[in-house]
């Protein structure tokens, strides 16, 4: 009864069978795991101090940013340089920009400082000028940004002096000189020490607070990747459940044909055709029986006449 499984097209079926179940259950698994290791990184996060409780230490100490290092805060000494805006970013739900300068460090590279936010838009309000001379700053540590953060600009046309994204990729081409891998936003807008003075304008910026590590809460993506989860499970069963619907009907198919059952529906459907078609016959045949009977009998007295 199952001999079919044998043919050439069963053997695709099979073969399709076989490699889609593994492959569903290997990407269910693996989008499991994925939102394990979020689950296991928030609550490692959550175990330890907040970043910026911990001590202050050099920027060459905490490169590259991971984990354990983004949010804590990092000192650098240099001169500011080149100053961007940083449209399009929000504070308290309100709609401003960043102010971001480059301070150019002894070791030749510039790290990207977020020296504040100001409400509006670049061009309509007035931005404090950065500290002169030498500065030490300290301000807590980022990782560079990307397409997936959030108010990140990547449609660009921006105007001259404006940036979309806080990066490494992003500012190389435009100054002529090295860049950090990392940004850091100053939580005190008037704490750099050395220099001027400072300017009394400076506390118009408002500091930009530290963003968590991407990747390292219960966000979106992290449920996401469990509800791929189960829809890969989902359709590992519904695989299944196919298979065993199509080699059960064929296999019901097969035992009607077997046991006859096919054959004599189709000896029933000509009997009834033939029968239908005798008794589309017989009026015709009456006719013509009647007819030659009369000529018979016409003939018959015609000749009993003459005699």
């Amino acid at each position: 009864m199952y001999r079919f499984l044998l043919t050439p097209r069963w053997w695709g079926i099979n073969l399709f069978v076989v490699l889609a179940i593994p492959f569903c259950v290997f990407m269910g698994t693996w989008q499991l795991g994925r939102f394990e290791d979020r689950v296991q990184t928030h609550d490692a996060a959550e175990k330890q101090p907040a970043p910026g409780t911990r001590p202050a230490k050099p920027i060459e100490e905490l490169l590259p940013v991971d984990t354990v290092t983004s949010g804590r805060p990092a000192i650098a000494t240099g001169r500011y340089a080149d100053q961007f805006l940083v449209p399009g970013r929000k504070l308290d739900d309100r709609s401003g920009f960043y102010v971001l300068n480059m301070l150019r460090t002894d070791s030749g590279k510039a790290l990207p400082v977020v020296r504040g936010w100001l409400p509006g838009k670049p061009g309509h309000n007035a931005v404090p000028a950065a500290p002169t001379g030498t500065v030490t700053v300290t301000g807590d540590l980022q990782a560079s940004e990307n397409t997936g953060t959030t108010g990140v600009d990547t449609e660009g046309g921006l105007p001259d002096g404006q940036l979309g994204m806080i990066s490494a990729a992003s500012l190389v081409n435009l100054v002529p000189y090295d860049v950090y891998d990392a940004w850091v936003t100053l939580q005190d807008t008037g704490g750099a020490t050395g220099g001027s003075a400072g300017d009394k304008a400076a506390g118009a910026l408002r500091p930009v607070p530290a963003a968590a590590v991407q990747g390292t809460g219960l966000d979106l993506k992290a449920f996401q990747n469990l509800g791929y989860t189960g829809e890969w499970f989902v359709f590992a069963g519904f695989v299944l459940f196919m298979w065993f619907r199509l080699v059960r009907r064929e296999a019901e198919a097969a035992r009607d044909l077997q046991l006859g059952l096919v054959e004599e529906e189709e000896t029933g459907a000509e009997a009834e055709a033939g029968t239908g078609a005798e008794a589309g016959a017989a009026p015709g045949s009456g006719a013509v029986a009647g007819t030659g009977s009369g000529a018979g009998a016409d003939k018959d007295a015609v000749g009993t006449g003459t005699v």
